[in-house]
């Protein structure tokens, strides 16, 4: 017959010298309810069940960490299978892992870890993580679609020997070779909004060079800035600034097959006509 036991102060059930004893209370029923909270003190709590179903959204691990490193996660007992696996929160690389282990399942954190495969299905969002078929076969090989922002934006699809157009007023553009891996960058016509073109290399050359017979046009003014020394020149001629000397222009050149290589001054109108005069 049914009976309860009612108590209106704590209650409690010891056998022997309890917890530091080896005695052992045997609920022996086809179910155990317990209607309040359940708080267990102890080093293991064991679970023989074929099924463990668990309300909580949320499982909380390492609850009264303080704030110290441990590792923590679910660990998998395979037997004889090999290396026991974990899939856990490593606390030294801030991410979590998939990794086989050689610890017990109380240590942490891990000293063993070898990292282990984790498969996922084929990625449909942008935040999935991809799988090795789709690198293989969607990004290296059958192209990918890349977003240009600025004058154009439309999507385009990008693969090794494609070539890739940066529409807007500047007109580049990029082709990537297969191997040895590189993109090449070249001008389509013309430049504009251009503020400045400057070498990166130490007293590197800058050169600019017309197609076929065309030249090199300076529709506006060209400004020489003014040069300490005098450069060298071969077979070319150089045209620089330097402080203004006998021929009124402050504009020198230079050639190797000109005066023997020696620097001469372009001469002005005014100076040419006062010379003229001189002359006679």
């Amino acid at each position: 017959m049914a009976k309860t036991l009612r108590t209106s102060g704590d209650y409690t059930i010891k056998t022997g010298s309890g917890s530091s004893g080896s005695n052992v209370i045997d609920l022996d029923s086809k179910t155990v309810r317990v209607r309040g909270d359940l708080i267990i003190d102890g080093d293991q709590t064991v679970i023989n069940t074929a099924t463990l179903s668990v309300e909580d959204t949320f499982i909380e691990l390492a609850r009264n960490n303080s704030g110290s490193i441990l590792d923590a996660g679910i660990y998998v007992n395979r037997g004889t299978a090999g290396n026991n696996a974990a899939f856990y929160w490593d606390a030294s690389e801030a991410s979590f892992k998939a990794a086989t282990t050689t610890d017990s399942a109380g240590t942490s954190p891990l000293t063993s870890a070898t990292l282990a495969n984790i498969r996922v299905a084929e990625p449909l969002d942008n935040t999935d993580a991809a799988t090795k078929f789709y690198v293989d076969n969607i990004v290296s090989g059958g192209g990918f679609s890349i977003f240009f922002s600025g004058d154009d934006s439309t999507s385009i699809t990008a693969s090794p020997a494609t070539t890739v157009y940066f529409s807007g007023g500047n007109n580049i553009i990029t082709r990537a070779t297969e191997e040895p891996d590189q993109i090449n960058i070249n001008l389509r016509q013309n430049l504009t909004d251009i503020n400045s073109i400057s070498n990166g290399s130490t007293n590197g050359d800058l050169t600019l060079i017309a197609n076929g017979t065309g030249s090199v046009i300076a529709n506006n003014i060209l400004t020489f800035s003014s040069n300490v020394s005098t450069p060298t020149a071969a077979s070319v001629t150089k045209l620089y600034s330097k402080t203004v000397g006998g021929g009124g222009t402050g504009v020198f050149f230079i050639n190797s097959a000109v005066a023997s290589g020696t620097e001469d001054e372009l001469i002005s109108k005014k100076k040419a006509t006062a010379l003229a005069i001189a002359l006679g």
